[in-house]
């Protein structure tokens, strides 16, 4: 009897041969859970995304078990509801992604669970996707026209890399966080302005109100020249704090947070665009939750304009977890035949380059 990897590869093959492939994505790495159903690595038939910010916001931040048990009970109602806004049945889906890596454990094992069973029962190729790679891969279907190679900064609450995109799957890792990312960094100032949860977003909002030049914060300094090191000035920016406050002295909320953005900005487009000189790329993207702040946009913008780059970024709903990502980035591991067997599991630290 030929086992199901050997009957959906010759089906991979087809597609392959085809070039065209209607996928259905799965995305539970955190706290959203996604389902998304996307034509030829491009088109968005559907993007379904259950969030679960309320919830956690009563604890401070993502508990893992209660992500998890969310997960379970919406998984299967936004497959449905993609299936419906797709004007689509399940017979016409031709492969099930999946992400499996990197993210929470529970809850990555519930979206793989999810995907293996679906693709199992459709008898279509599986297809894993690194978290990673996918919101580089987002960028594909903000702008259809977007054709490696270019240099991609994926700045998230875990992650903060520098990439050489060369070709559809194929990474270059030229620098990346050494410590805290960026959007931890974000989160931990928050909440020394007593900013709730979600940190990041709120502060940046809070941020536009304020003067970006009224404190002065350290600048980072990396070994290797792309690299990026946020927890020395997160600490020094919460241990000032600290100071003023002690000393009886306030901090004007609104600059503290629009002088605190701006620091980080300038360290992230800083690297960026010096990677991008050095590799001599014509291109720059933008990726992951942080690509959504405001003055990261507005800089990358103006910044790359004057240094005569073609910037590139998804727009704010794609910049956070979605799972239209995933069926872009699985799009083009499928058509070269890269599908997996039924044994696949939860990687939670695997890396978007394995050493």
């Amino acid at each position: 009897m030929r086992s199901f990897f050997d009957e959906t590869a010759e089906k991979a093959k087809a597609l392959a041969v085809k070039g065209e492939a209607t996928i259905l994505a799965v995305e539970s790495s955190c706290d959203e859970t996604a389902v998304a159903i996307v034509k030829n690595g491009r088109q968005v038939l559907a993007n379904e995304i259950s969030s679960q910010i309320d919830i956690h916001a009563l604890y401070g931040g993502v508990v893992p078990e209660i992500a998890s048990r969310m997960h379970v009970e919406a998984l299967s109602i936004l497959y449905r509801s993609a299936l419906k806004n797709a004007g689509i049945g399940p017979d016409e889906l031709d492969a099930v992604a999946v992400t499996y890596g990197p993210g929470l454990v529970g809850a990555l094992l519930t979206g793989v669970s999810f995907a293996k069973a679906l693709a199992y029962a459709l008898g279509v190729p599986l297809v894993k996707v690194n978290h990673i790679e996918g919101h580089v891969s987002a960028n594909f279907v903000a702008d259809t026209t977007l054709e490696p190679p270019f240099v991609c900064l994926v700045a998230s609450g875990g992650h903060s890399h520098l990439v050489n995109v060369s070709r559809y799957g194929e990474y270059e890792m030229l620098g990346h966080t050494v410590d805290d990312a960026a959007g931890e960094a974000f989160d931990k100032v928050a909440r020394v302005l007593d900013i709730p949860y979600p940190g990041g977003p709120l502060l940046d909002k809070l941020a536009e109100e304020g003067d970006e030049n009224r404190y002065v914060f350290p600048k980072m300094h990396t070994v290797n020249r792309y690299d990026y090191s946020f927890s020395g000035l997160k600490t020094a920016v919460i241990n000032q704090a600290h100071s003023i406050r002690q000393a009886g002295g306030e901090i004007v909320a609104r600059d503290w947070a629009a002088s605190f953005r701006k620091a980080v900005v300038d360290a992230l487009l800083d690297k960026a665009l010096l990677a991008v000189k050095d590799t001599g790329a014509k291109k720059l993207a933008l990726a992951g939750g942080v690509a959504a702040n405001r003055l990261l946009r507005r800089e990358a913008l103006r910044r790359g304009e004057q240094a005569g780059l073609r910037v590139y970024m998804p727009p704010i709903g794609l910049c956070t977890d979605n799972a239209v990502m995933i069926g872009s980035a699985a799009y083009y591991r499928l058509i070269k035949g890269e599908i997996s067997e039924l044994d696949l599991n939860a990687q939670p630290s695997i890396r978007l380059i394995e050493e």
